[in-house]
């Protein structure tokens, strides 16, 4: 025989009710419409569901066998549902988000995650990129939303906010180089072995154009592509590291100073484009998914000088509470 969901959702309420109306209640159905389609269900099954009494109704063991099995076919039915689901594409298309790789370490992964949970209907293309050719994109018309570094930001008409320090650090093994040190300048840092990002990369390019061509000569021992692993190099004492102090878990068992170095000071900026959804709803709403994430703090842990790093009230998704 064939059975109809929602004479299957109505039975599995009946037994979870105790009562063919509190039952019909919950579908919602009239008590004569639910009646009818028990009894329905008990002609076609050949044989009784439920036993009825003066204070309601309590399935047999062939009505507990249907409300057992019942229960798994519209769990998979739900689950089946979801999946078809997931391949609907969106009415409006994906909100564009640029960044470089400070900010696509921690920030804007966090933001993304609270932002996607927050918005099944609304995609998002993110794409790291120079803080200059983020501005130019945005100026354009190609991006709704970016974040850059204010030094280079520059005056190109965009709607700019701050958005969170992103100072550089310097950070090695406890107990190590940097030990009993609060700050150095990067001429110091260079007398020892480093490990660092790609050549390609847009933190290690933004750095030597700070430099100049009088740039301290350096030995790095590897480079690598990701900030974590950078971090997780020094720590293990591959060698001493710049990296944005954003990008430093205070949990970790790190020695963190400051660059005293003027460059070395700098933040990010929240960026608006020009084209249209830059003030949609969605694209307001990233920006603000964004804010909150640049304002999260994990507790402060086992990490060595790293002041200011102390935990702030979470709300929903481990981000701050607004």
């Amino acid at each position: 025989m064939r059975y109809d969901l929602d004479d299957l959702r109505l039975f599995l309420h009946i037994v979870t009710e105790g009562s063919i109306t509190a039952g019909a209640r919950r579908m919602p159905l009239s008590l004569p419409s639910a009646s009818a389609r028990v009894r329905a269900l008990e002609h076609h099954a050949g044989v009784a569901l439920l036993v009825r009494g003066r204070r309601g109704v309590r399935p047999t063991p062939a009505g507990t066998a249907l409300a057992r099995h019942a229960r798994d076919v519209l769990d998979r039915t739900a689950r089946l549902e979801s999946a078809v689901a997931s391949y609907t594409r969106p009415a409006t298309a994906p909100l564009t988000l640029l960044g470089g790789g400070s900010a696509m370490h921690g920030l804007v992964p966090r933001a993304l995650t609270s932002f996607l949970r927050a918005h099944p209907d609304t995609d998002v293309t993110v794409s790291e990129s120079r803080t200059p050719q983020t501005v130019r994109r945005l100026a354009d018309g190609e991006a709704e939303l970016g974040v850059v570094i204010d030094d280079e930001a520059g005056d190109r008409g965009l709607r700019t906010e701050p958005l969170g320090d992103d100072s550089l650090v310097v950070i090695g093994q406890v107990g190590g180089v940097l030990s009993g040190r609060t700050a150095l300048t990067y001429s110091e840092v260079a007398e020892h072995p480093l490990v660092g990002l790609d050549a390609g990369s847009s933190l290690r390019r933004w750095i030597e154009k700070r430099l100049g061509p009088h740039a301290p000569v350096v030995r790095h021992r590897t480079t690598v592509a990701d900030l974590g692993v950078l971090v997780s190099l020094a720590a293990a004492g591959a060698g001493l590291a710049v990296v944005p102090r954003r990008a430093v878990d205070p949990r970790q068992p790190l020695d963190v100073c400051a660059l005293q170095d003027p460059w070395a000071r700098r933040s990010h900026l929240l960026a608006w484009g020009v084209k249209d959804r830059a003030t949609s709803p969605e694209a307001v709403a990233l920006a603000e998914h964004l804010r909150r994430a640049a304002r999260y703090r994990p507790a402060s842990g086992a990490a060595h000088g790293a002041p200011g790093e102390g935990p702030e009230p979470s709300g929903q998704d481990g981000l701050p509470a607004r």
